[in-house]
Parts: structure tokens; sequence; C-alpha cells
């Protein structure tokens, strides 16, 4: 198989998956010899949805709107997101810019 990104040659090996951070496991893949792209089938795909199913991350990215609120701005935490990251009310968290585009919280 070649590569739709850059024409490079695939090569079938276990690739490790990862969502949003958190490693699901390694699948049967076609991984880019050149830009290390990889394509999962359907069947593998499948299998990968339902185990982040599984793990409550599907569908767990979310749009908010940014308010304003006095001098300040506030970003709204949907409620799956923070059950998920186990936020609780009062908890401090740190933001910390990631370019103009980004932005990492630690918690």
């Amino acid at each position: 198989m070649k590569c739709v990104l850059c024409n490079g040659k695939t090569k079938q090996m276990n690739a490790e998956h990862k969502e949003m951070g958190i490693p699901l496991g390694k699948f049967p893949a076609e991984v880019c010899e050149q830009c290390g792209e990889t394509y999962f089938s359907e069947e593998t795909a499948g299998k990968i949805q339902q185990k982040s199913k599984d793990m409550g991350l599907f569908g767990l990215a979310r749009k908010a709107t940014v308010a304003e609120i006095g001098n300040s701005i506030a970003i709204r935490i949907p409620k799956e997101i923070a059950n998920f990251l186990k936020m609780k009310k009062g908890e401090q968290v740190t933001l910390i810019p990631e370019g103009r585009k980004e932005l990492k919280i630690e918690i």
C-alpha cells in the first residue's frame, strides 16, 4: 500500500493508538515508513471505537463558548469532561499557553 499523504511505502505492524493522550492499546495497521501515517482497517477501527466507548472517551470532545465575567473571560467545562477529569468545584488548576492557538490545563 502507498501512503496517501507522502506516497511512501507502508508496512504492516502493530501500532499504538491513543485518544486524548490515553493509550487504548496496539492494533494491526499499515504504517508509512516515510512519514509515520497510520492506517487501520474498517474492522480494526470498529474495535478501537468500541474500546474508546468502553473507556468513556468516545464523543468526549466538546466545543465551548467564551463568556465575559467582570474583567475576566470564562470558559465553562462541560460536566462530562469535568467528571472524566475528576474535577471538583473550588479546585485550583494551572493554565499554560502552548502557543497562540492552544491552552493546556493542568489539574
